[in-house]
Parts: C-alpha cells; structure tokens; sequence
C-alpha cells in the first residue's frame, strides 16, 4: 500500500502538493509538522504537512520527501482552519498565509542566505557536522542552503541548520535588526569608603562650597529612606539639579553609576494590584460582560484618556483566572513599548510580545511558549502578526484602536485585515472580542448601530479631566496680516511658550517625514524625480540628501540643476525634519525631539524617544502619524497641528474619516492629567466641517454625515469593494490588460466596475500600476463574485501576453 502527505509550500500558489512517504514516515507524521522537500529540479523548501492519506497523484509521480524536521506538530488544527478561511476570503494561497505567518526561521530554503553570530562562543556545544558549518562562516561572510549542502557532501542539511539556529550560532537573512540588547537603567549609589558614618561630616564640610553638589548629597541621603535602588533621573529631580553635577560627584569618587537590566521579555519586580475603576470605567465593564452573553464581538466607544485600558486589564484579569489565553492586539509597535509597561506592573511574567521588530530567535522562542501554553505566554501582546501563534485555549481578544489602517496588510500578500480576521480567530475559539476606540471605523459603528455587535460608551476622561480645548487658526488670514514665523502661526508659538513656561510638554504633529518634499529650480521649474517612481525626491537635510519614499533610491542633494544649469534651487512644503530645525532656532535652550520613520529604524528606536519624552528630557516633540496612536504621556498640555489641510484633501473615500480619527487622536494626547489641554489646529480653510467636527470632537455628527456619502456613492459598510491591480514594467502590456478586465468584468456586474484608473502613483519601482474596483452590492453573494472573479483571472493568465504582469486581487480594500 502506497502512502502520500499532501504539503503547504510556501510560494504563491493556491494548490497543495503531493508527496509519497514510507509506512513508519507515515506512521508518525501528523498535520502541522514540518518536512524538506525538494521541488522542481533545484530547489529546496520546508513543507508544512496539510493532508495525510493514501490517494497517488493524478497528474505526476510523487516525489519523496528529503527529511522530517519535526517530533510534534508545530501548527494546530485551529490554526490551519484560520489559515484556509484567511487564504478563501482574501483570494489569496495558502502558501502566502503559511509564509507569512510562521516565523522565518522555521521556513529554511535553499535560497536562504546564513550569517554567523558574532557573539556566539560557546563553540564545545556543536557536533562535527555543525563545527564545519560554523568554521566555514569563519571564511565567507556568507552561505547559501546549496553551499552548505557541497560543504557536507549530503543533501539533508535542513535540520543542521536548524539546530545551529537553536543553539544561536548562526542567523539568517531576514535579521535586519540590531541584536537583541536589554534596556539599562542608570542608577546611582555611594562609594564604598563612605559608606563608614565617621567620613560624612568631612564631605559634607569638603562640598560646602559646592552647594549644587552638596545639595546632591543630602538628597541621595533622602531617597535612601526608601531602600530601593536610587534612580539617577530621580535624584536630579529631588535635588533640582542636571546631570552634570551628579556626573562631577562621579569623577571625584563620591558617588558612582551602576545598571540595572529591565529587560522587556522577562520581567522582574513585583506586580501590583489592578488600579480601581471609577464609577464610569465599572459600569462599561458590567455592560461589556452583560453584551458577552449574548453577543461574541464588542465595540467600546470610549473616549481619549477615558481609562479604557484599565477596563481591558479587568477583564483580562478574569480571563486568566478562568485559564484562558488573552490576545491584546495593537495598530503600531510604537504603542507596544508603552503599554508593555503598563500591563507587566499588574500581570508581570504572564506577557510575551511578539511583533517584527524582535529578532527571528525571540519570535521562535514566543511561538513554541504559546505553542507548549507555557506560563509566560498567558498574554500575548502584539501587531497584527501575531494573530497567526499557535493558540490552543484562547478566551478573550483585545483590539485596541481597531480603527487604525495598518491593521490592514497591503504587500505582500495575503491582504487581511487583523481586525477582521481576529474577529474570525475568536469565532473559531468560541472566545470573546472586545474592540476599543476614541473614534472607532464607521464599519464597526455601523455593525454595532446594527445590532450586529454589542456596544458600550465610556464618555467621561479618566479623572473628570475635561477634553481639550481645540482651537483652528486660519493660516490664510496670517499669512495675510504676516503674522507667520516660519511655519507657525503667533498664536501657536505663544502658547508653545507659556507651555514650556510652565515646565510642560509640547506635541506638534505633521504628517510628513523629511525636509522638504520637493526641491524645485526657481529658473526653469524643474524639480529632481525618482528614476524608479512617478514622484519627486524629497529633501532629507540631516544627510543631505534627495529620497524616494517609495522605492529608497537616493542620491546627493545637487549643488545646480539638472535641467538648466541654474543654482538657485528651491524648497516646496515642508516636513517633520524642517519642523525640527526651526524650533531648535526658536527655543535655543530647550530639547526637541522627532519620531517618524527616519529616528525609529532600530529595534529600540520608539523606546528610546518614549522613554526620553516620558522622563521629560524632550520638551517638544515633533511627529508623524505615529504620536496619534493611544500614546499616554501625563505632562502635554498643548498639541499643534501644523497643516491639517494635507490629511482632507486627498482622492479617497476615506479621506475624510481618516482625517477626523487622526486629529482627534493626536488631540487626545493633551492634558491627561489635571489640567485641561489645548490644541491648536492650522489650516487654510477652518471652516471645512471635517474641522468644525474635530474642534467639537463631534464623532456621531461625522459618523451620519460620511453614512450618507457612503450610500449615494456605493461604498463600505453597505458596499464591499474587491479591488484589482495589474503591475508591469511594460506601459502598453498593463494598460492591454486593464482593458480587457474591465471589458470581462462590466460584462458581469455592469455598473458595479469603477476603473480603469491609475493611482496617484502611477509608477513604483519601475513597474506601471493601473486598478479597477469591483462593489458587490449588500444582497449579492460574496462567494459567487469571488468565483466569477478567480474564472477571468484564469481565463487572464491563459493569455500568453497577459501571463508575465502582476495580478494581485485585494478584498476589502481601502
């Protein structure tokens, strides 16, 4: 009797494949582990085991397989039906879903390219086989799977690798980020020689002409009352002196600097009770387990700074005592430094963190805690990666800010939606879903307002702090009346002074990275453009250089211009960098900080500038969009738009609501504590009503205006859209083929086809874009338009013209 596995292999292509297995291999395999296999005459894969069964393929003999990798399944049931509904609603294979949801390292393949790690020592621990690897790499920079394979004379080399791995010796390609470091904390204590009684009188009559310094002294003296470990930041606050003074006590061998690791997998510390809810925060808890009943999925609308996180720790809180997993889901990884914090204080070593700015090593390490329900992996917070772990008993699903985009992947595929799909995942856990916002997407309000989902209010601030004042300045009118400084507006700097003043913290928000998006020749007009995209180069003036956003192609900043020769070049609009700049020339004496892409690349790099703005070292802070998401820093009093104009005009049905989420969630960030914030929102037209709706923090006035849009032009949430791309480096190739979809697809639905059309965009990285949009009105079947879809899609690439562009379906796009 022959025996055959049917595998998922990661490359894009819908089907399964099948391999013959030998009685035993069949005998001990099970769905969900991993084998290596070859595939077509070359190449190498890891495959993961879908189908065990005994029918031989119709259409080619089954190859063998090389190896298996596992003793146990590394994917659970569970996840493989999630991964199948993933791969049906979003049209995409299932080898992008198995690519995309395990970590790279269990996915070895002959291309992959291995490294040696620096810092591996431990040499006595590799076998014969691994040492000739290991001391290969001693040679070459790199190795590929084939090299490794000639090294070793033996085509079985994946599990080598594989333990190598395990044993941190070795890493591979993806690990573009820098090595895992602990966080330190500087922490400050007295010499030995005067920890002796009989020697304080002496310093203290030796400082007596320091007083900066004594004054240092007698305040460590204080805090040593309390027996913990004495922070250096919080002996320059009690003593109210700067870091110099404490560094000079440093150099005289009166004090010295020690560290202490908080590293942020493991936590050390005590946990502490879980804060008490006020009245408000306990009667939306009641509501949100009263709507559990009878309800899966529930929406809280609750407020900036309502306090809607201590409600999710609550309930969170009664999950783990029921012995159920938690999944708390997050739109950036900047917030997850934040709130990792905040939820260690109370649940301590329960939390494990996974997102891709951990290292390939780490991410493995979470994925078999959560795999083997380990103690650590209680709580699992996390990007929307992290909907693909292993779960085996998960209870609840928290998605904090569930209305943000990068919930939504745009490339590579699949294109899901986290939110979405964990709303699916928690279906399949028969567990509950609890989705959070200040201004939630008009879907969810809609599925809520529906009676589809449950749905609770939190309208009070933590605190009964009020919501800020938002005031808009007309920048027309200033510029008119010259009361401009550059980019800000007189009202805006004067208020950013009594702010610093007052020893307060300032949030100024633009929504573009760099200096200056384009550089044009005040001559002839021209300006510098991408070679590989439709768009011109923007100025970064920190490195002097022009970049493309959307490829990285970079180059020097030109002393003259291309075209004419002329040296008079000239900035237009302007970015976070600029912003940067002025303010350093217009408060001299204070620190200014800036987060956007470019100060964030590192792993650490959203720590460090959350860290220093939370320890008050930053006292402006300019940004991106990425300040608006749920940030909570205690000390903002003011926060300045500086051109919300940029965020409504733009050509997306979307436009609107997106601008509204964003400018109140940036206004959320002031005044969290005791005194009430302002915001101060330039623009050129502040009678838009988007605006008048923000400076009134109105959301069911923008939630009913943009539903009656949304009905008259067909769109979400009473349309679905399935939106079509083609991508080819040949203009006349992809503009054939958008023409002959838009032909096959207006036969069918009619009316319900928008395109063709190009993007903004119309060019990215050398290759051509063109779109059509299919709506699939509310009583018409989602899965026949899929079917229909996919049989122009086959009937597409059948053409020998049309086979060599890039097709690429997006469900639920925008």
């Amino acid at each position: 009797m022959q025996h055959f596995i049917d595998l998922i292999l990661p490359i894009p292509i819908q089907k399964t494949f099948t391999y013959s297995v030998t009685e035993a291999e069949y005998e001990f395999l099970k769905r969900g582990m991993r084998v290596a296999v070859s595939f077509g005459k070359t190449k190498m894969y890891t495959g993961l085991v879908f189908r065990i069964h005994q029918n031989p393929p119709e259409l080619y003999e089954a190859k063998e397989i090389l190896q298996i990798l596992d003793e146990k399944p590394i994917v659970n049931e569970q996840q493989l039906k999630h991964w199948e509904w993933i791969s049906n609603y979003y049209m995409c294979a299932l080898g992008d879903v198995y690519r995309a949801a395990l970590p790279s390292a269990f996915l070895l393949e002959s291309e992959t390219v291995i490294y040696k790690n620096q810092a591996f020592q431990n040499e006595e621990i590799l076998d014969d086989e691994e040492f000739l690897i290991f001391e290969a790499l001693q040679h070459q920079s790199q190795l590929t799977v084939f090299q490794i394979s000639d090294i070793l004379g033996k085509k079985k080399v994946l599990p080598i690798i594989n333990e190598l791995i395990q044993k941190a010796a070795i890493y591979i390609k993806e690990e573009i980020y820098e090595q895992y470091k602990p966080k330190l904390v500087k922490y400050v204590r007295l010499s030995a020689q005067y920890n002796d009684e009989s020697y304080l009188e002496p310093l203290l009559e030796e400082l007596s002409r320091a007083k900066k310094q004594r004054e240092a002294v007698l305040s460590y003296f204080q805090l040593t009352t309390s027996k913990k470990p004495i922070k250096a930041k919080d002996l320059e606050e009690k003593s109210e002196v700067s870091a110099a003074v404490i560094k000079a006590l440093v150099d005289k061998e009166i004090f010295e600097f020690y560290h202490i690791q908080t590293d942020r997998i493991s936590y050390q510390g005590d946990t502490n009770a879980l804060k008490e809810l006020n009245e408000y925060q306990e009667k939306a808890l009641e509501e949100i387990k009263t709507s559990f009943e009878e309800k899966d999925v529930t929406l809280i609308h609750g407020i900036t700074s309502s306090g809607k996180t201590e409600v999710y720790t609550k309930l969170i809180q009664e999950v783990l005592d029921s012995g159920k997993q938690v999944l708390f889901l997050l739109p950036e990884i900047a917030l997850t430094t934040q709130i990792i914090t905040r939820l260690q204080n109370y649940f301590g070593n329960q939390i494990s963190v996974f997102h891709s700015k951990y290292s390939i090593n780490e991410r493995v390490e979470v994925w078999n805690n959560v795999l083997d329900y380990k103690p650590k992996a209680q709580i699992i917070l996390g990007a929307r990666s992290s909907i693909f772990l292993p779960f085996s008993n998960l209870g609840l699903i928290v998605v904090d800010e569930e209305h943000e985009t990068s919930y939504k992947q745009f490339e590579p595929s699949p294109r899901y939606n986290a939110r979405d799909a964990a709303i699916v995942l928690a279906h399949m856990h028969k567990s509950k879903i609890l989705l959070g916002s200040a201004t939630p997407s008009l879907e969810s309000y809609f599925n809520a307002q529906e009676n589809k989902y449950g749905f609770v209010e939190l309208k009070r601030r933590f605190g009964n702090v009020q919501l800020p004042t938002i005031e808009l300045v007309d920048i027309k009118e200033k510029h008119r009346k010259r009361e401009m400084n550059g980019h800000f507006s007189d009202v805006l700097l004067k208020q950013i002074r009594e702010a610093l003043d007052e020893k307060e913290q300032v949030i100024l928000f633009q929504n573009r990275r760099g200096f200056s998006p384009i550089v044009e020749c005040k001559t002839c007009g021209v300006s510098p453009q991408c070679p590989n995209c439709d768009v011109s180069l923007t100025f970064h003036k920190f490195k002097n250089e022009l970049r493309c956003h959307y490829c990285n192609y970079q180059r020097a900043m030109p002393n003259s211009c291309g075209a004419c020769g002329s040296n008079q070049l000239d900035t237009k609009g302007f970015g976070t960098e600029q912003i940067e700049l002025e303010l350093k020339e217009l408060f001299p004496d204070h620190v200014i900080g800036r987060m956007d892409l470019d100060t964030t690349r590192g792993k650490y790099g959203y720590q460090k500038i959350i860290g220093a703005f939370e320890a008050r070292e930053i006292d402006i802070l300019v940004g991106t969009q990425m300040l608006s998401k749920g940030l909570d820093f205690d000390n903002v009093s003011l926060v300045g738009i500086l051109n919300a104009d940029t965020m409504l005009n733009f050509p997306d049905f979307r436009a609107h609501e997106r601008a509204f989420q964003l400018m109140v969630q940036v206004s959320g960030r002031a005044g969290r504590s005791q005194k009430r914030g302002r915001v101060m929102i330039q623009t050129y037209n502040p009678y838009h009503q988007i605006l008048q709706q923000v400076s009134t923090t109105d959301y069911t006035a923008m939630y009913k205006e943009q539903l009656q849009d949304r009905w008259q032009f067909h769109y979400p949430p009473y349309y679905r859209l399935i939106k079509i791309t083609l991508k080819h480096k040949d203009y006349q190739k992809v503009d054939a083929g958008i023409n002959w979809m838009a032909k096959a697809l207006q036969n069918i639905f009619h009316e319900h086809v928008l395109g063709p059309s190009a993007p903004a965009v119309s060019r990215i990285r050398n290759q051509y874009i063109k779109n059509l949009v299919v709506k699939i009105p509310p009583k018409q079947s989602l899965g026949k338009t899929k079917q229909q879809i996919n049989k122009i899609k086959n009937t597409f690439q059948a053409v020998a013209d049309f086979r060599p562009i890039r097709f690429i379906i997006d469900v639920d796009a925008y």
